[in-house]
């Protein structure tokens, strides 16, 4: 069969719902400046759908940091990949200025999150290992583990136990093989919202030997007393490997960097085939997130974040809602309702109340369950989170009368 024709039979999960649903339930258009406020076809939104957590994205300071990088050195410079012409004084002192804050000896910026968490998985094992990883790992992670040529064992999302049935297995493996074991999990899930299990993965350690692996893309800048993540926050810092988060959260930028020993990021610098063969990071973002690591010392928009998300999340609760496991700002709404269902909703969400959310269903969560999530941010108010609630009130109202099951709110285009 021509791979053409095999595509327009079948455009995938989601591509078989693009006629539906292009430009408005998938790929819609979030106009004006990145706040708790923007625009959506023409309508002002209450925004819960921006990963903007520390309100950066606009904020005067940095914004000006920004605009006077980008007049001083474009978006072109430093042309090439670091190893060859991409490297800089301002990326080196940024990458000593990371490792410092995340308790390491060397950090190492990557150009882009996504492709450098895959090349760092790459890079670290080969066919002799095995790769232990949590079952909830994001996709990030997961294309690396497939990259992976030995063998590689998934346990049950934050099961400690199921955690060791797979170690025994990748211990008696590695015995044959004289490789090693890397476990892979997560700092802060990004859906449920709830964090990895880390200082309990890492009591692990002496008895299975294997080196940890933690993604906290989710968790830097908005964890731990000073923000420098989840192991910070659980004070298990030392215990991590090798640790990686990105740019395109809490500092609302571009790229991402990876921690370790020193020794460990050299090796990383002269195998990631994504930055050996990557453009380097562009310096003026380096600059850009240098002055927002610096930024983090200034606890207010840390503080205001926490006091909007424990404000909607204790709401929710007090109403009844279910917030799933969440013990993060992450705030997920779990209601009872089918896919048409969820359509509606969404539909009488935007169109109604002016509240724009991300709406995640089957097969992310099961198929009875639609799940609402929220993402708070340092730019909300307490009155956007009593009017959410109130809104939500109505909706999980009219699900429980079945108003979503017609076709009412569907004529949206």
């Amino acid at each position: 069969m021509d791979i053409f024709e095999k595509i327009k039979q079948n455009p995938g999960p989601l591509g078989k719902y693009s006629r539906d649903g292009h430009g408005y339930f998938f790929f819609p258009k979030l106009e004006g400046p990145i706040s708790n406020r923007m625009s959506f076809r023409g309508k002002e939104m209450l925004v819960w759908s921006m990963n903007n957590y520390l309100g950066f994205a606009n904020h005067a300071e940095l914004r000006q940091i920004d605009i006077q990088a980008v007049q001083e050195h474009g978006l072109s410079a430093p042309m090439g990949a670091r190893m060859i012409t991409g490297q800089t004084a301002a990326h080196e002192k940024t990458e000593r200025a990371l490792a410092k804050f995340v308790g390491k000896q060397a950090a190492y910026l990557l150009n882009f999150a996504y492709q450098g968490c895959v090349s760092i998985v790459d890079a670290l094992v080969d066919r002799n290992d095995v790769i232990v990883y949590d079952a909830d790992c994001h996709a990030c992670m997961l294309d690396g583990f497939r990259l992976h040529l030995g063998k590689r064992f998934v346990y049950q999302h934050n099961d400690i136990d199921s955690l060791r049935k797979q170690l025994e297995r990748a211990k008696q493996m590695t015995e044959q093989t004289g490789g090693g074991i890397l476990v892979a999990t997560e700092g802060v899930f990004g859906m449920a919202g709830d964090q990895g299990k880390l200082k309990e993965i890492i009591d692990l350690k002496q008895e299975f030997d294997f080196r940890l692996f933690v993604d906290d893309a989710h968790g830097f800048g908005v964890l731990g007393e000073t923000g420098a993540g989840t192991p910070e926050h659980q004070g298990v810092q030392a215990g991590v490997d090798v640790y990686f988060a990105s740019f395109d959260k809490a500092f609302a930028s571009s790229g991402a960097f990876v921690a370790a020993d020193e020794e460990i990021i050299e090796y990383l610098e002269y195998n990631m085939r994504s930055q050996i063969f990557g453009q380097s990071l562009p310096i003026a973002f380096v600059l850009g997130i240098a002055k927002r690591l610096e930024l983090l010392k200034n606890k207010e928009l840390k503080d205001s974040l926490w006091q909007v998300a424990t404000a909607l999340q204790e709401g929710l609760k007090q109403e009844g809602f279910d917030i799933g496991i969440t013990n993060t700002h992450i705030t997920p709404v779990l209601l009872k309702g089918t896919l048409p269902e969820a359509t509606n909703v969404t539909f009488d969400l935007r169109e109604n109340y002016n509240i724009f959310c991300s709406i995640v269903i089957y097969p992310v969560v099961p198929k009875d369950v639609i799940m609402l999530r929220l993402m708070p941010t340092a730019l909300h108010t307490l009155e956007d989170v009593q009017y959410t609630i109130d809104i939500l009130k109505k909706v999980r109202e009219k699900l429980e009368n079945k108003e979503y099951s017609s076709t009412e709110y569907a004529s949206w285009s």
